[in-house]
This record gives C-alpha cells, sequence and structure tokens, in this order.
C-alpha cells in the first residue's frame, strides 16, 4: 500500500479515477473479509476498513490500482492482474471484500 496521502491527492490528479470497479462503488466503506497480499506484498488483514475512492487500470502491464480512503488519508493498493500475482483476487473479489453495512 502507498500512502499516506492528503484527501483529493490521487482523485484529483487523473481524470477518470473516481469510478466504480466490479463490486466497489465510490464513497462505499469496505471490510476485507479474507485476507490477500497486494503488489507490493502488503497483506490486508480481516476485518480491515476502508472506504473505496476510486481506481486505474493499465492494461499494458495490466496493473490495477485501487485508491482507497483511511483516516482521511489516500493510499494506494497496486495489485496485478495476472495468474500468478493477484488475479485470483480480483477475479474473485466479492470473496476478498465486502460492504459494511451501517
Amino acid at each position: 500500500m502507498i500512502g499516506p496521502k492528503p484527501a483529493g491527492y490521487w482523485t484529483s490528479s487523473a481524470p477518470g479515477v473516481v469510478r466504480p470497479f466490479s463490486l466497489l462503488q465510490p464513497g462505499t466503506r469496505y471490510k476485507v473479509r479474507t485476507t490477500f497480499v497486494d503488489y507490493d506484498g502488503d497483506r490486508h488483514l480481516v476485518d480491515e476498513e476502508w472506504t473505496f475512492v476510486g481506481h486505474l487500470f493499465l492494461p499494458h502491464d495490466d496493473g490495477l490500482s485501487i485508491f482507497v480512503s483511511l483516516d482521511n488519508h489516500e493510499w494506494q493498493i497496486r495489485m496485478s492482474w495476472q495468474p500468478e500475482a493477484q488475479g485470483s483476487v480480483i477475479d474473485a473479489l466479492p470473496e476478498y471484500l465486502s460492504e459494511v453495512v451501517t
């Protein structure tokens, strides 16, 4: 996970970042249901919570950046949509993340 950055750092720097991805809707809070490891080797443990703010996908290297808000800062969760990397996590995102219902 890369950050923290000030609120709006990623969401205001690139057009098209604030948009849904799979089950993820901007402004919605999510909780990790199943532990996973991101591209940078950071573990996202069960019950970790953050608010999804947007994403970018770079097709030339299958790079997916998920931008989240945590403690009024933005963070980047980098993923690789390759089978040997985080492809299985991305393909089964509802098994790894769930919406926090208040």
